[in-house]
Formats: structure tokens, C-alpha cells, sequence
């Protein structure tokens, strides 16, 4: 027998082992209570995971941080041995943060002293080290965004500024590719503030495969109005004002401009894109030939999408590929790996993905002879492409083949032959590919079994188990935790809703109980999934130990169940959700052991705006409410995402008036939270103030906590922990 095979074996026994069900029975007089303390203070329920994988260029061995992040170590992917330390941090630097190689893997790029900017921005004071030489220096003396070797590993660009420079690392010279960047004037080389919260990057430039190119977005936010937040302190008598541009629904946008920077000659020019302003550029991305560069573009309503394929030398630009919508085309699905198109080497080639069947499945598109061949199919929806073997002409990639709760992992032929399932086991496995396809980690998990992670091969079989998180299982059985239970809910049109349900730990049929419903809702999310843990698992366990049920119901425009079930809320959204909730609570107060005075409902950001927006249009169901951080009349949110599903405001005047939590205030009966920070750059506090100020004209009696200094995640230091121990008095008291 193989060492290989010997590993896979023990590595099953050992998932049997750490696959351990948190409805184990123990006896109830030894059971514990959780406690806030528990939850935010120590590390009883800490899940873990598993140190981040650098894998090599050569697939078999990796790279991460070690020793509190103060070494970089290599390690044998299949067995987890220590090579050896090829970086150790001197006093002279900060904590490493993250690090990058070279492509030759010859030098390493360390990022340290991390200054978040916004959700995915952050500047860092970063080093370059040579590995041979084992020289280390400061890129520059000031903190910088997104510095990346070139192809050589002999340039690094960066962002300073608002500017785009290069750094030759042979000759010494510093090159500013960009002068004109200014602080809500001009921005090159990174996103402007909407573009990084929706269309998910912040790294606004890209070197040719040859590295004779810098492709680089100009973000000209000029005519962008301002919003200002305010900051409070013990310094100042006075708040700071911090403000920047967020383009809300139905008003302007950035001008954004893609060029071309030719390294030798250190000039710039701007790709064609057309004359249309009012249009997103979403992804940029150069074909394995050096001199293309693949552009996407994407009209304002984003229900058209356009591939541009411009070339760098002589500057020709020809549309590829173009698809239409008549919802919209999110970009962010999962377009492919990594958010990369995989262009085959034939050069006319490309996988894409398209809802164009009604269902979310991969394509391969030939633009030469305008044919689809289309790789995968059936009535379901592909979740992410994990990997593709150009060689073998195999792609890997997740999907909910079983059930929109689950997900596993697939290999096909580009061809669309040979689907074979390599992870059949039911639940959530989450993958991660490797370079080289040899490899995947496979975070697996069920509703009430902790995650386990292990590396596995390419034909599916466990080389090692990673993590079992066999400590978190035991912790779980001192305490008086109850199965998570799935159960189907009938909508109004009849359609079946996934949904969970947590009982009190001593339940009792004969009595009745409270149910606080919890939900986010918005389109294409996911709350009801056979996946550990449930959304604020600990803090709902603890709710149940206090005697209420805890329901998540995913109603109308939820994921993973077709592109017409997702799309039904366009136009309006918050209507069919919110009576989705309705009816929910409404087919639950009839359950024997439900007390149907006593329903309420919460959530934060969409589940925010749900739960405001079901205390009001559902006056006679919930009891009541808390909205943290909610959204109350989608005009006062950013336009990519609001106008995605809503379309302007001017265009679509009942879509925004009918579905305002802020517009129906009259109808509050109930008991209502309200809870948002105060710097929140994303929903803005406008949207509590707003819903305020029309309760106190309508004269309705509610309760509202701010956070000064906190952004839409409301955390830091005791913050979280506070906020939960307000919600849980407010619903000790009002449910």
C-alpha cells in the first residue's frame, strides 16, 4: 500500500471522527448555558481554520506565514512537512500582514502595518526582499495600495497619491506613470469607492503578460457628489468631517477611462471604449497574448454586457462577446476562477458563464465562428469555476446539483462530457483550487457538523486532513446546544421555501413558545444552507436557551434556485420578500407550540431593510422588530447596485415609493430597534434619520442605539458584544 493511499484512509477516519453532530445526548444536568462571554469574549466556540496556502508555481509545495506572523516558511503540500524558513522578520518592520512572490518566485513583495481605507482597500508599508541575496528594502517611505511585480519580477508598480508609478528594481528609477491624481478629483490605478463595494476589486491596473503593458483605470469622480461622515473624539471639541464621493441611486457617476501605458516608450494611451460616458467598465483583463487586453463593458442598466478585445500595438479594438438581459447581468457571479476569463490557447477561445438557459452554467465560446458549446447543463446553478486543465481539457468547478443548500465539486470535459461528482458526500463543501489542478482544500460541513478541512486530490480522494475542528465539537457538548432542524414553508403562490428552525433545548410540544425570525433576503444571497455554522449560530443558540424559536426562512430572490426565482423581486424589491416573511410567520403562528402574539423578526443591512420594512407591512404578524444598519428607501443607496435591481429612480418611481420602510411609518403597531453607525460609509446613517424623523411625525413610539466611529459592520473591542446585549434585553423585554 502506498504512503498516499495509507494517508487517504487515515484521513477518512478521521473525518468520521471530527464529523461529530451537535444534537449528541449527554445528560442535561451537566449541560451548560452560553453566555455573552462565551461568544465574544473567549475562544470556547472559536472555529478554526486553516493558515492561508501560497502554492507554488511547481503545485507541490507552499508557502505561509508562521510563528505569529513574524517568519515565512515552505512546506510539502502532500504531507504538511517543513522545509524550511525563507523569510524572517527583522525588529526594524511591522507584523507581516500577507506577502506575494515574484513569478520566478525569486524575490517576495512583504506587506506590513495594514491601514484599512474601505471594505477591500488598504495601504500597507511593503518591502522587497531577494531571496537569493536575502536584501530587504522599502518600496518607499510612505504607505502605498496594491504594490505587484511585474511578469520579470524586476518592476513593481504601485498607487501613491491618487498616482500610478513604477519602481525599476535594476536601475533604481522611480517612474510616474500618472501626475494629475487628486483626492476626489482623479484616481488612477484604483477603484473609486462604488466601484470597490460592488463590483468587488479595489486594484485598478494590470501588467501585460510580457510586462511591456500597464493596463490602469482613470476614475475622473469630479462631478460625484459628496457625502460626509463624521468622526467623534476626546482631542477635539468638534467632530471631523471625512468626506467622499458615493454616487446614489439615479445620480452621476465617475468617468472612467481605461489606457494603455507602453513601458519602454513611458507613454500612455487610452483604449477605445466608445463615446458613452454613462457606462461601467466592471473588469479588465490581458489574453495570454501579450499585446491583447480584454475589456469588459457594461451599459448603466447592466442588462448588456460587451468583451472589447483592444490591442496595444496598433491600438484596433473589436468586440468578442456580447450578451443581453432582460433582468440584468451580475458580474460578480462568479464569471469564472478567480474572477478571470480563461482563454483557451487556440486564441479564439474563451469560458464564460450565462444564465442564459434560466439557470447559471458554463459556455465555451469560439468568437471566430460565433458558436456556444456549452459545458454544463441541467436545472440547477453552477456556483464558481474552481480550475481549469487547459492541457487535459478539464474544468472544475461547484455547483447545487442536489439541493440549493448543498454544494460539491465537478469535473468536465471542456466538451461537457464525463460530468463526474468528486465529493459526493451530502452537505457544503466549500473548494479552494490549487495552481495545477493536482490539489483542492475542501472545507466540508453540515448544519450541525462542525467544518473539517482537508486537502484532496484530483480524483477526490483525502490526501491529509488539515483541521477537524474536533475541540469546537467537544466545547459544543458541554453546553445546552440544539440541532439545527430544515423544514419547507409554503408561500403565498404555493412555492416552498427552504428554511431551519432552532427549538429551545428542552423543548416541549404541549407548550408555546416566542419565534424570532431572522434573514438577510437580498438577491442571490443565501441564509438556508447545509453548511456550519447558521448565520450568528451562537447568539441564536443562546436565544433558544432562553425559550424562543429561531426561524431563517429564504424567501422570493434568494440563490441558487434559477435565474426566474431570483429575478422575481426586479423592479420592487422588498415587496415579495417582505410577504414572503409574512406568510412565514403566518404559516408558524399556527404550529401547535407557537404563540402567535409573540413573532418577531431581525436582521442587518437587507435583512435591516426586511425587518423594518415587515414591522410596518406586517403590523398585525411581528410583534417586533430590530433593523440594524437597514437600508430604508433604496434612493439614499449607491447606484450600481440599487439601479442593478431597481433601475433609476426616475425610471421606476412606484418600484422606490411602494416598498420605503421611511414611506409606510404610519403602520407601526409594534416594538421597533433601530441600531446603525454612526461612519457608516456604506448604508449611510441617512437612512435611520430618515426613518426617524417620519416616525416622529407619525408619532409612533420606538428605540434606536448609535455607534459613533463605526462603519456598517459595527465591531471593534467591546462593540460587538455590546450591541448583541442590547438587542437580546430589547427582545427579553418586548417579545
Amino acid at each position: 500500500m502506498t504512503a498516499q493511499k495509507q494517508l487517504g484512509i487515515l484521513g477518512n477516519l478521521l473525518l468520521l471522527i471530527a464529523l461529530i453532530t451537535v444534537s449528541r445526548p449527554a445528560s442535561a444536568q451537566n449541560k451548560k448555558d452560553i453566555s455573552f462571554g462565551d461568544i465574544w469574549e473567549s475562544d470556547v466556540f472559536r472555529i478554526k481554520s486553516v493558515p492561508g496556502f501560497n502554492v507554488l508555481e511547481n503545485g507541490k509545495d507552499f508557502s505561509r506565514l508562521a510563528d505569529h506572523n513574524t517568519k515565512i516558511n515552505l512546506y510539502h503540500l502532500d504531507n504538511g512537512k517543513e522545509i524550511k524558513t525563507i523569510f524572517t522578520k527583522p525588529d526594524s518592520i511591522g507584523d507581516i500582514d500577507h506577502y506575494t512572490f515574484s513569478r520566478d518566485e525569486q524575490k517576495m513583495l512583504i506587506y506590513t502595518d495594514k491601514t484599512p481605507i474601505y471594505r477591500r482597500s488598504a495601504l500597507y508599508h511593503v518591502y522587497i526582499y531577494d531571496l537569493k541575496s536575502q536584501y530587504l528594502r522599502q518600496l518607499d517611505n510612505d504607505k502605498v495600495l496594491h504594490a505587484t511585480f511585474n511578469p520579470a519580477g524586476d518592476k513593481i508598480a504601485f498607487v501613491k497619491n491618487n498616482n500610478l508609478y513604477i519602481d525599476d528594481l535594476q536601475s533604481g528609477i522611480l517612474t510616474a506613470v500618472t501626475t494629475d491624481g487628486s483626492r476626489n478629483q482623479i484616481i488612477n490605478g484604483n477603484c473609486d469607492w462604488v466601484y470597490e463595494e460592488e463590483f468587488e476589486f479595489t486594484k485598478a491596473f494590470q501588467w501585460s503578460p510580457d510586462g511591456n503593458y500597464l493596463a490602469y483605470y482613470r476614475f475622473d469622480e469630479s462631478r460625484v457628489k459628496d457625502y460626509t461622515l463624521y468622526f467623534y473624539n476626546d482631542t477635539s471639541n468638534y467632530p471631523v468631517p471625512y468626506t467622499y464621493k458615493y454616487p446614489k441611486a439615479g445620480e452621476e457617476n465617475s468617468i472612467v477611462t481605461i489606457n494603455i501605458y507602453d513601458v519602454a516608450r513611458q507613454e500612455s494611451h487610452p483604449a477605445d471604449i466608445g463615446k458613452e460616458t454613462d457606462q461601467y467598465i466592471p473588469r479588465i483583463q490581458w489574453t495570454p497574448k501579450g499585446d491583447n487586453l480584454c475589456i469588459f463593458r457594461m451599459n448603466r442598466l447592466q442588462n448588456k454586457l460587451e468583451l472589447l478585445l483592444e490591442n496595444a500595438g496598433n491600438r484596433h479594438s473589436q468586440v468578442i462577446y456580447s450578451e443581453e438581459n432582460k433582468y440584468y447581468i451580475d458580474i460578480n457571479n462568479n464569471l469564472t476562477a478567480n474572477n478571470n476569463l480563461t482563454f483557451l490557447p487556440n486564441g479564439h477561445s474563451l469560458i464564460i458563464n450565462s444564465e442564459r438557459s434560466g439557470y447559471n452554467q458554463l459556455y465555451l465560446w469560439d468568437w471566430e465562428k460565433a458558436q456556444y458549446t456549452q459545458i454544463t447543463r441541467g436545472d440547477w446553478d453552477v456556483d464558481k469555476l474552481v480550475g481549469v486543465d487547459v492541457a487535459n481539457n478539464k474544468l472544475y468547478y461547484t455547483a447545487a446539483k442536489k439541493s440549493p443548500m448543498e454544494r460539491a465539486l465537478y469535473v468536465v470535459g471542456l466538451d461537457g462530457q464525463n460530468d463526474i461528482c468528486l465529493t459526493p458526500k451530502d452537505g457544503f463543501h466549500d473548494i479552494t483550487g490549487f495552481t495545477g489542478n493536482q490539489y483542492f482544500l475542501d472545507e466540508y460541513s453540515r448544519i450541525n457538523q462542525v467544518p473539517v478541512f482537508r486537502l484532496m486530490d484530483n480524483k477526490g480522494e483525502t490526501v491529509r486532513v488539515l483541521e477537524d475542528n474536533r475541540q469546537l465539537a467537544k466545547s459544543m457538548e458541554d453546553y445546552n446546544i440544539s440541532p439545527v432542524e430544515f423544514l419547507k414553508i409554503p408561500n403565498d403562490d404555493g412555492v416552498m421555501l427552504n428554511a431551519w428552525m432552532i427549538k429551545p433545548p428542552h423543548f416541549d410540544a404541549t407548550k408555546k413558545y416566542p419565534v424570532l425570525m431572522y434573514q438577510y433576503s437580498g438577491p442571490g444571497s443565501q441564509e438556508v444552507l447545509d453548511q456550519f455554522p447558521a448565520g450568528n449560530f451562537f447568539w441564536h443558540q443562546m436565544m433558544a436557551e432562553k425559550g424562543y424559536i429561531i426561524v431563517c426562512v429564504d424567501g422570493t430572490g434568494t440563490g441558487m434556485r434559477g435565474w426566474e426565482f431570483q429575478n422575481k423581486t426586479y423592479l420592487q424589491l422588498g415587496k415579495y420578500e417582505s410577504r414572503d416573511q409574512i406568510s412565514s410567520a403566518k404559516w408558524l403562528s399556527k404550529l401547535p407550540y407557537v404563540n402567535k402574539d409573540r413573532i418577531g423578526i431581525w436582521g442587518w443591512s437587507f435583512g435591516g431593510f426586511m425587518s423594518a420594512t415587515c414591522i410596518l407591512k406586517g403590523a398585525d404578524i411581528f410583534k417586533t422588530a430590530v433593523a440594524v444598519a437597514p437600508v430604508t428607501n433604496w434612493r439614499y443607496y449607491d447606484n450600481i447596485y440599487t439601479e442593478r435591481y431597481m433601475r433609476r429612480p426616475q425610471d421606476n418611481l412606484e418600484g422606490y415609493d411602494d416598498n420605503a420602510p421611511e414611506l409606510m411609518t404610519d403602520k407601526l403597531k409594534g416594538n421597533f430597534l433601530i441600531i446603525h453607525g454612526l461612519a457608516d460609509d456604506n448604508v449611510h446613517f441617512q437612512n435611520s434619520a430618515m426613518l426617524t424623523k417620519n416616525l416622529i411625525k407619525n408619532n409612533k413610539q420606538f428605540e434606536s442605539t448609535y455607534y459613533p466611529n463605526k462603519n456598517h459592520s459595527i465591531y471593534g473591542g467591546l462593540t460587538r458584544e455590546q450591541l448583541f446585549r442590547r438587542i437580546t434585553g430589547f427582545l427579553l423585554e418586548k417579545l
